[in-house]
């Protein structure tokens, strides 16, 4: 079986790799995250000038066109340098684009996507809410009410990056309240990131700290019909299907990230000198670097078979939830190892290995903790549920 690139794909993934050395270097990622800004804009223009929000929306929108394979050669190559913000790219591509283009009627595609494609419409996501964390639904506590010509929502989120900056935010609500099942009775609303009512309240974290990340508070936040997303009632039965693109979106992330741990890693071993020689003569070394590269191939080939599952149609639930695991526990280990290597200057600002390591922590919690990752994929094999 082949999982290797196309001369297609192999020629988009040389092409993104030298933009990002050129424009996105990973002394801007540093560079960003030092002044803890709230919103890097810098690379969201350059994103939107490259015209790299079309990938993955049809070009009868004004998009590139490309499957789940380029979305995730994307991912991989701008991960590489920007670590976790890559979501500045990632977010409105997968809320926004794969959204619209999913749930959205005609009208709604018309109106979205061409403006998604070219930059010019930034889109948050507003799912997790105080108390939740990966039990999303049982946590659910914001309803929104019908009124004429539209709804009112009420409530809270948690953790919406971006939210304070965009122009919509895609959000999962509870319409009905009395359900024979928690997942019955929930509705995607596409919410105008400024509607009166609305408001962001930023909180400090621990990585991707160039992206601002927020508590939404809405108090009776106006919605008009045409902005629900599919059918009232029914957004999990619509939101199952996207959740395997997520993972695969979020084991490119974690391998692109892997790449920037790698190669950093070799670099300063060849260059750094202890006790009269370098540091990549040295045996622990060069085990940490083979450990390293290892775990770079090994998320490698699972990215790409899952990836290619999804592309050809095939059930791949169970091997999404894996990558997701494998991959987000890998790139910790990674950039831990590449820590070590670089010493004191692995847990200096100056140098990226940090970064790398504080971006991706959150990812064995989000968006589903590798706990829970592990019972689902014990459950597929017929044992009974663990919680």
């Amino acid at each position: 079986m082949d999982f290797s690139l196309s001369e297609e794909q192999t020629a988009f993934r040389d092409m993104v790799r030298r933009w990002v050395d050129a424009e996105l270097p990973k002394s801007l990622s540093r560079e960003l995250e030092a002044k803890e800004k709230d919103y890097p804009f810098e690379i969201w223009d350059k994103l939107k000038a490259a015209g790299f929000f079309g990938v993955g929306i049809d070009e009868d929108y004004g998009g590139q066109g490309g499957d789940v394979i380029m979305q995730m050669i994307m991912a991989r190559e701008l991960a590489r340098s920007l670590s976790g913000l890559l979501w500045v790219w990632g977010l409105t591509s997968f809320a926004g684009g794969k959204s619209i283009g999913l749930y959205g009627t005609d009208e709604q595609k018309a109106k979205f996507l061409p403006r998604i494609a070219a930059g010019d419409c930034r889109v948050s996501i507003g799912f997790t809410e105080p108390g939740g964390g990966t039990d999303v639904l049982g946590a659910m506590r914001t309803t929104a009410e019908k009124v004429e010509g539209g709804w009112k929502i009420n409530g809270e989120k948690m953790w919406s990056s971006a939210s304070h900056v965009a122009d919509y935010i895609l959000m999962l609500v509870r319409t009905e309240k009395n359900v024979e099942k928690r997942h019955h009775g929930l509705t995607l609303f596409f919410v105008p990131g400024k509607a009166e009512g609305m408001e962001n309240h930023l909180l400090p974290k621990l990585g991707m700290r160039a992206i601002g990340s927020s508590r939404i508070t809405l108090t009776d936040v106006f919605v008009p019909d045409e902005l629900v997303l599919g059918e009232p009632g029914r957004a999990w039965y619509m939101l199952l299907p996207t959740l395997n693109n997520e993972r695969i979106m979020v084991g490119a992330q974690c391998l692109g990230a892997i790449d920037g741990v790698l190669e950093d890693a070799v670099e300063y071993a060849k260059q750094r000198k202890a006790f009269g020689k370098t540091i990549g003569e040295f045996q622990a070394i060069q085990h940490y670097i083979a450990d390293i590269a290892t775990m770079q191939k090994q998320v490698e080939l699972l990215l790409y078979y899952v990836a290619w599952l999804q592309a050809t149609g095939q059930e791949c639930g169970v091997q999404a939830n894996m990558l997701k695991m494998v991959a987000s526990e890998s790139v910790v280990k990674a950039a831990d190892l590449g820590i070590q290597i670089l010493g004191g200057m692995g847990y200096s600002a100056e140098t990226d290995m940090q970064r790398y390591w504080r971006d991706h922590r959150i990812l064995r919690m989000t968006p589903i903790s590798n706990e829970m990752v592990r019972n689902s994929i014990a459950e597929s094999f017929g044992l009974p549920r663990s919680f």
